[in-house]
């Protein structure tokens, strides 16, 4: 019997060849596209081989398969615009421009991570791309980026903020309060869920009635959409007319991002759950290789391209892992930092 995740891939794959011919983005666009794609996955495939080697501890959830999500967005919004999601959360600020060093180094638990060590994988911050985190709750995060909204707004700002979960947080009752003070306030927020098919290891159609998850808008009268997230071209294209809408002063969006993760749920999971042949379904129609094919097809690049950057890429990854092996931990004394603010600055003389 076919599940609900082989379904959305056999349509995905019959809209695939029609939607090709229509995009008209430029060759430094698709060149930049492949390039943090192809970066997200050696990044998460040494993180994957690094985890079995235990220099990587705690949870770790990869981001293999769903690089388009991130990439696609990232190059539709602003350097301000602010970005929030859950914990499968190391793809969003590579895609942001933070440095593999200093991810790799917060995987390792070391003080030159972007979270001082702090965080680990499930806790990724980056202030200087305006990443306001991972977060380990299921759905904790979707009211936080209605606060970030909510602040762009009250401030005056065109900024806006995008907030990604994945399809497990939307059976949480937070969610719907979020969606409600959304719409009634028009706040500047893109809603996104990354509909991999699976909350850990059980199906949508397990867990929900409504197995077409943007639907869920729609109880708001929130514009809402299903987007190809295989295509990093329609993640682009569907981030930027919401990214529009916000700005406008029209309020929120729901994206639903159908797309797949090639490996478990996390570190610790052998995907059992899954047939092979779904898995290799959605591989026919992996991001990196889509738009490697349109960059061949259109001559942007050669062959030759292809394997300089593979080989650059590969030294960038290995080099962030050896400087998080030469990192020192945090010192004891930094369990007492960064938990409360100490003073007030405007209650200063």
């Amino acid at each position: 019997m076919a599940t609900i995740a082989s379904k959305s891939a056999d349509k995905a794959n019959a809209k695939s060849s029609k939607k090709e011919a229509k995009y008209n983005f430029s060759k430094e666009q698709y060149l930049d596209w492949f390039e943090k794609m192809l970066l997200i996955r050696r990044f998460e495939e040494k993180a994957g081989q690094l985890y079995g080697k235990q220099k990587i501890k705690g949870f770790c959830h990869l981001y293999i398969g769903q690089e388009a999500c991130a990439v696609g967005a990232a190059s539709a919004l602003t350097k301000d615009d602010k970005w929030i999601t859950a914990y499968r959360d190391h793809g969003h600020p590579l895609a942001l421009g933070t440095p593999p060093h200093a991810v790799m180094a917060e995987l390792y638990a070391k003080a030159t991570g972007c979270s001082k060590g702090k965080g680990g994988s499930m806790h990724i911050f980056d202030k200087n791309v305006n990443f306001v985190g991972g977060h380990g709750i299921v759905g904790g995060q979707i009211p936080l980026g209605a606060g970030l909204a909510f602040a762009e707004q009250y401030n005056g700002t065109k900024n806006l903020c995008i907030c990604y979960m994945g399809d497990g947080a939307v059976r949480q009752g937070a969610l719907h309060e979020a969606f409600n003070m959304a719409m009634l306030w028009k706040l500047p927020v893109i809603f996104v869920v990354e509909n991999n098919g699976y909350a850990m290891g059980t199906s949508v159609g397990r867990t929900s009635n409504v197995t077409e998850l943007y639907t869920l808008g729609e109880s708001y009268d929130m514009p809402s959409e299903s987007v190809d997230a295989m295509r990093v071209e329609e993640v682009h294209l569907a981030v930027a007319r919401a990214a529009e809408r916000a700005r406008k002063g029209d309020g929120p969006t729901f994206l639903e991002f159908k797309t797949y993760r090639y490996k478990g749920h996390s570190m610790s999971d052998p995907a059992k759950y899954r047939t092979k042949e779904e898995l290799e379904a959605y591989k026919m129609l992996d991001p990196i290789e889509q738009a490697r094919a349109v960059i061949l097809k259109e001559k942007y690049a050669t062959e030759v391209y292809f394997e300089e950057l593979e080989e650059k890429l590969r030294l960038l990854v290995e080099d962030s892992v050896q400087f998080a092996e030469d990192s020192p931990y945090p010192e004891a004394s930094e369990a007492y930092t960064d938990v409360y603010m100490e003073e007030y600055p405007f209650l200063k003389e």
